[in-house]
Parts: structure tokens; sequence; C-alpha cells
């Protein structure tokens, strides 16, 4: 019988983590003054600030979607807003009414799939970027997953990680996380959307299949 991987290193329950990412810390400093608001579209990128400036907890905090939220939460910090939508595009037209006269920083990866910056700075935001953290390949190629399993892609760089370092079986079976990260799928694999972009969410339907 086959498993479900998750591709990272963080453990949920009823998942195997297969790391095929990584995420490096970037050791740069980051002038906070002067901003009203900062932006999350991920808790790494919480993680990040927290590394570099603890006065972030001192600002008006915008967060993407309930994992973000808890990550910011789990630094004793309370949300101002936490989006409806778990996309970016959507979640920048959510908070645009919230951040006029503001300042605003977007603490983000190196490499973002969503147009949220453009949607920001279009509506008259007063926002600046910073580059905290980027998403990179793991080097070293593990066992393949057992035949019959089901894989769970939270990310576009999980999907690119993955095929670099695999090979797909035809006995595998997808489960991608949102729209978004299905449109970078390869176009000859089918897989099935979660209908809820959490990972516990992406669990219990690749439970179904297999």
């Amino acid at each position: 019988m086959g498993e479900i991987y998750i591709l990272s290193e963080k453990s949920f329950e009823g998942a195997k983590n297969l790391p095929v990412i990584k995420i490096n810390f970037l050791d740069i400093k980051v002038d906070l003054d002067g901003y009203n608001a900062l932006v999350f579209t991920s808790k790494n990128g919480v993680e990040a600030i927290d590394r570099i400036d603890k006065s972030w907890k001192d600002k008006e905090i915008y967060s993407i979607g309930s994992g973000t939220t808890k990550a910011i939460k789990d630094k004793g910090v309370v949300a101002a807003y936490t989006a409806k939508s778990s996309y970016g595009d959507d979640f920048a037209k959510e908070i645009i009414p919230h951040l006029k006269g503001k300042r605003a920083l977007f603490l983000r990866a190196k490499k973002v799939t969503s147009n949220l910056n453009a949607i920001l700075k279009n509506n008259g935001i007063n926002l600046d970027e910073k580059i905290v953290y980027e998403t990179v390949c793991n080097s070293y190629l593990k066992e393949s997953p057992k035949e019959g399993s089901v894989i769970i892609f939270s990310s576009p760089s999980t999907i690119e990680c993955f095929f670099k370092l695999y090979d797909w079986k035809d006995s595998y079976k997808a489960v991608v996380i949102g729209t978004k990260t299905a449109s970078f799928m390869p176009k000859e694999i089918e897989f099935q959307i979660s209908k809820t972009q959490t990972i516990p969410a992406c669990i219990e339907l690749a439970k179904t299949l297999l």
C-alpha cells in the first residue's frame, strides 16, 4: 500500500515527510522605521523577520491565511487582518481599503507567484518590498515514494523540486493545494485540487485516494 507524502520538513499527522524544498533565511538588515503595516503571505516571512528585528511585533500585521496567522500568533502577536481567501491576488484586493493612507512593507520570498505587489501599488497603496528568504531545492535524492502513493503539492516550488529529483510513476496520485499551484503542474499528470487551501485538508483528500 502506498503512503501520503508532504514535500516539506514540517510534520503533519497522517503523512510522511519528503523534504524536496528547504528555506534559506537571508542574513540581512531590514529597516522597519516609518512603516505602519507589514504584509505576510507565508509563515516563512514571519520567521525571517523575527530573526532579523523583533520590533516587527509592534506593527499592524496583515496575514494571507490561517497558517500564516498561526505563525504570527505563535510569536505572541495578533494579526490586524487575516485574509478570507488564501490566494495572493484576492488577499491584495481585500486589504486595499485597510492600507489606504498607510506605509506598508511586504516581507516576501525571492520568487513569488501572485500579483499582490502590483495590485496594491496600482491601487495607490504606498508599498515597499523586501526579500527576506528564498525557497530552494534540496540537492540530495532520497528513496522514491512507494508505488501507489499520493503526493501532496503545496506550492509551485514543491512541484519544481519534486520533478527535478524524482520520476513520476503511473501508480502515483497527486493532490494540489489550490488552483494557483495547480497551474504549475505538468500537463500530462492528473491531479485533484483540495477544496480548502490547507495541508490537513489535502491530507484528508489524499486518504480517499489510497
